[in-house]
């Protein structure tokens, strides 16, 4: 760290900051000395030390001005600085939000700086090297025609079947990239996927290799960025945060399983990595992959699209409707012969815990939480219900709070009940859980995945953790339940969202044997004309939102106001509203209370807007942007 302010110096030169992670607006400080746009500082609020950003330097100040305390090691280079802006006025989100997502480059002194060189031509010598000794995948014929053909596009979509093979091209181009003394970012959409992926990666890489996600200690943190700075690690593989990493001579972005809404953040600022990945690729001049075996409408219309139609085994599916809403006899019989066989099975359901809620058949109300306005759901084993959304709990309770009927029943089945049904039905039969309340921990995640390759599971049980890409190499029939479930929520893309899961969890199984896909449904028909190739449905999804005007042929953005008083929420979305209505390229698809009227005790209204071009829907939001309006651009939900 330079020296702090000597308290002799007459000369004060004035610079705007921004308070990193604050939504406070830029405030003007002093220092004895010039400083540079995105050199990180410590400076002084209400005796508070915060670290914040150089965003200018100003002629002077017509008020009086604190001292800048400390100038750090830190720097953000001008794509970053360029970044924190685009996301902060895209995405409308303060400066300090957006800087605070972006890990700036350390500051070398002249030693460093003779040290990190000695350590680049020391460490390129070495890697090329290994490059060379690297034995690399043996691409097909197939997987060399599409990664030819990738090689040539700037930006491009790997439109791959499950089990075609794109991580061999992933791991072919990052050996280029690295041989040419690039770096390489490999994006996934959570956390839930690193384990396997991090192992075949450093079968081939070794060390270059490190994995960002924001559940690493600080100190794990710190000896990546330790390595990144040295030189020593040329791969990033993550979850969205690690497209922030500060790599240099970045040459490739890929972005696995692009389609998986987990790349939108759900909070301030509210970015798509998906997106802000093609965006910094541009900035950088680095190649983008985008990769999926069901890629978004979105990416489908944009993008230059590279497809792999055939697995890299290939083997017999047999796809088969059952009715009912439930583990039926069928269902169960079939588990039980898969069982015998001594091979593996896999049960989707939509819903975690026991049931999705508990209500009254004499009065017909649901048992919601006392802050949201949603069920609660039931969790048998630990004796409680539970709110996911404010996570309150209480005991279960067997009467209605509203008329005193008993008993209460509960609807949709959940992992847990679907367990308790597999086990009594099947004696002996070993069960795994995989969803959420399971799954705490990337150490509960390996250890589940090592139990299932092992063959010391049956039987995985699920939610959509599930499709996020693992690979179970010996499961031979999955069960699909609740798809007509999710493609009836009221969102426009609830039909891309069923009609892809059910290709991502009918891809978990038959990868080297022939496999049954048993898929509960009372619509088939919604689903057949798309069960061999997902392309049918992109092609006939993109006329529906074309004539319906839906993304990505115009643009959403969506107002979320809050309040504890809901005369209050009404009133200021009425406000919204009006305001937004003398804009003429704008229309107001609706507004009023969200689906979810109420969460955590506050009431929640929305103003949903729509317009064929980004540019005077962003000026319609500027216009109205404030305190207490929460404002997603590209919204992925709607509740």
């Amino acid at each position: 760290m330079m020296d702090p302010v000597p308290k002799q110096c007459e000369k004060k030169y004035y610079f705007d900051v921004v308070i990193l992670r604050s939504a406070a607006p830029s405030l003007t400080y002093h220092y004895h000395q010039k400083l540079l746009p995105g050199q990180t500082v410590e400076v002084e609020i209400k005796n508070h030390r915060k670290k914040a950003v150089i965003l200018r330097q100003c002629e002077t100040a017509p008020f009086e001005t604190l001292p800048i305390k400390q100038v750090l090691d830190y720097h953000y280079e001008e794509w970053q600085q360029e970044s924190a802006r685009f996301i902060a006025g895209y995405y409308f989100s303060s400066l300090g939000e957006s800087f605070a997502q972006i890990l700036p480059y350390p500051i070398a002194t002249r030693n460093k700086e003779i040290n990190v060189e000695r350590r680049e031509v020391s460490k390129e010598g070495e890697t090329l090297k290994t490059m060379q000794d690297i034995s690399l995948p043996n691409l097909s014929a197939f997987q060399q025609k599409a990664y030819s053909a990738l090689c040539k596009r700037k930006n491009a979509l790997l439109f791959g079947v499950t089990g075609s093979g794109k991580t061999e091209l992933y791991i072919t181009r990052m050996a280029e990239m690295l041989t040419k003394g690039k770096n390489c970012i490999l994006l996934m959409p959570e956390i839930a996927l690193t384990p396997q992926m991090e192992r075949r990666l450093k079968r081939y890489f070794g060390e270059s290799v490190a994995l960002w996600h924001s559940r690493l200690s600080k100190k794990k943190k710190e000896e990546i960025l330790e390595g990144i700075h040295g030189g020593r690690i040329r791969i990033v593989a993550g979850a969205r945060s690690a497209l922030f990493v500060p790599l240099k001579d970045l040459g490739l972005i890929i972005v696995d399983e692009e389609h998986d809404d987990s790349y939108k953040a759900m909070t301030r600022p509210r970015y798509h990595a998906r997106d802000l990945a093609l965006y910094i690729g541009r900035q950088r001049g680095a190649q983008v992959w985008l990769a999926s075996a069901t890629p978004s409408v979105s990416s489908f219309v944009k993008h230059p699209v590279v497809r792999l139609k055939e697995p890299y085994i290939r083997t017999k599916k047999e796809y088969r409707f059952v009715p009912g809403d439930t583990l039926t006899p069928t269902i169960l019989d079939a588990l039980a012969v898969n069982y015998r066989r001594g091979e593996q099975s896999l049960v989707f359901v939509p819903t975690r815990a026991s049931f999705k809620y508990l209500w009254c058949e004499a009065c017909g109300r649901t048992h919601t939480c006392p802050y949201c306005s949603v069920g609660m759901s039931l969790h048998r084993r630990r004796r409680h219900l539970r709110c996911h959304h404010c996570h309150y709990t209480e005991p279960i309770r067997e009467s209605c709070l509203h008329c005193g009927h008993a008993p209460l029943k509960s609807d949709r089945i959940g992992t847990e009940e679907v367990i308790e049904v597999i086990e009594r039905a099947i004696p002996g039969i070993r069960v795994e859980q995989f969803d959420k309340d399971a799954i705490t921990t990337p150490g509960k995640l390996e250890k589940a995945l090592r139990r299932i390759e092992k063959g010391e599971s049956d039987v995985i049980v699920g939610t959509q953790m599930l499709s996020k890409g693992h690979d179970y190499p010996n499961i031979t029939l999955s069960v699909i339940t609740g798809l007509d479930y999710l493609s009836g929520m009221g969102d426009y893309r609830a039909r891309e969202r069923a009609v892809a899961l059910l290709h991502q969890i009918a891809g978990r199984s038959g990868r080297n044997k022939d496999a049954l896909i048993l898929i509960q449904s009372a619509h088939p028909d919604a689903y057949k004309p798309y069960l061999h190739d997902y392309e049918n449905f992109l092609r006939d999804e993109k006329e529906f939102r074309h004539l319906g005007s839906y993304p990505p042929f115009t643009h959403l953005a969506r107002l979320l106001i809050a309040h504890k008083e809901e005369a209050k929420v009404a009133a200021k979305t009425r406000e919204l509203a009006e305001k937004l209505h003398v804009f003429p390229d704008i229309e107001i698809v609706g507004h009023g209370p969200a689906p979810l009227e109420r969460i955590a005790g506050k009431y929640r209204y929305t103003v949903l807007l729509r317009a064929k071009a980004r540019k005077p829907l962003l000026q319609a939001l500027h216009a109205v942007a404030e305190r207490g309006v929460e404002i997603d651009m590209d919204p992925v939900e709607f509740s």
